[in-house]
Parts: structure tokens; C-alpha cells; sequence
């Protein structure tokens, strides 16, 4: 399915759009074009439904405070942003290993009055658990591959990925089924 300004915002429900499929969307029709895929996708349902922009919308990035000092026992702040320069600090202390997975940034945002010293060892305990993170509504490939995967530990990424192409391909919702497997023909 392609997305274009001829659908109905319920039509626009029914499909799959790659986030990058939401911006190029926004680009062509002068909607802003920031914000998490969850926000796109509420930016052209509005936009679809009423023709018209979100209330507030513009092209003017706001202006971000926070501080650019990054040592152990500096404080994280509000606005925590997970940049470059962050990454170099974590991986310098933590090991090239580190990544800025979902649970961490969650913990980084929630805990402004932190020190940095306080994440690296918030990082090895998130590391160390074996508790699942919970997927974003908007993940819905990750979801559909997990799932997968919890259903089916003999089928290979390749299988769960030709599956996932099939199901996202129809109209309707994009968890994962028993179902789906009839795309791979065994």
C-alpha cells in the first residue's frame, strides 16, 4: 500500500508505513517531520481525517537547555539526549559493548538529579537482569519478531523476517500469528 493523501485516516490505520515512509509522507505534504514514528503517525491521521496541520506545528527546532559537561559526578538534567559525545563517555567507562538500549535511555530520562557515575552503575544492573523490556506500541517489528521467535525457536530470522513482509503486506493489525506461517510453506 502506498501512502498518499487520497486515504482515510481509517485506511492509514489499517497498513504498515516505515517510519521513513511517515517523514517522506510529511516532507511532500509541508507537515512537520520530527518526533517519534508514534508521533507521525498521529501528525497524518489528524492531518488525513481534517486536512489540516496539528495545531502548534512548525519547522522551528525548540531550543534544548542542558549541560555539556559530561564527567562522573556530573548530573544528568532534564532533556537527557542520548548523543555522540554521551555514547563516547559510556563506552569509555563501560566498554565498547555499551549500547543505548530502550530500559537505559528510559532510566537516563526518568533520573535527571542522577550523577553519571549513578548510570554506569544503573547500566550494569539493567545488563544483569534478566527482566524483558517492554516493546513500544510503535515497535511493531520488533514485537512481531519477538513474538515470533517465542513461538517458533527452530524457524530462523530469515523465516520470522518473510513472514513479518507477508503480514505488514495485509490490511489489519500487524501482531503476530500461528497463521503467518503459511507464507513459508511447510
Amino acid at each position: 500500500m502506498k501512502l498518499t493523501n487520497d486515504l482515510t485516516a481509517e485506511e492509514f490505520r489499517e497498513y504498515y508505513f516505515l517510519k521513513e515512509e511517515l517523514k517522506d509522507f510529511c516532507r511532500t505534504e509541508g507537515l512537520k517531520i520530527s518526533g517519534s514514528k508514534e508521533d507521525l503517525e498521529n501528525r497524518i491521521v489528524h492531518y488525513l481525517a481534517t486536512g489540516e496541520k496539528l495545531a502548534g506545528e512548525s519547522f522551528k527546532k525548540p531550543s534544548r537547555e542542558y549541560s555539556t559537561e559530561i564527567s562522573l559526578d556530573a548530573k544528568l538534567g532534564e532533556n537527557f539526549r542520548c548523543g555522540q559525545d554521551k555514547r563516547e563517555f559510556f563506552e569509555n567507562h563501560i566498554g565498547k559493548s555499551f549500547k543505548f538500549n530502550v530500559r537505559f535511555q528510559k532510566w537516563l530520562k526518568s533520573n535527571p538529579d542522577k550523577t553519571y557515575r549513578d548510570a554506569i552503575e544503573a547500566y550494569g544492573e539493567i545488563q544483569n537482569s534478566k527482566q524483558k523490556t517492554k516493546i513500544g506500541k510503535q515497535f511493531q517489528y520488533n514485537r512481531y519478531i519477538r513474538d515470533f521467535f517465542e513461538d517458533n525457536d527452530d524457524k530462523s530470522l530469515e523465516d520470522a523476517i518473510k513472514c513479518w513482509k507477508y503480514k505488514k503486506s495485509i490490511k489489519g493489525r500487524n501482531n503476530y500469528e500461528k497463521s503467518d506461517l503459511k507464507i513459508l510453506g511447510d
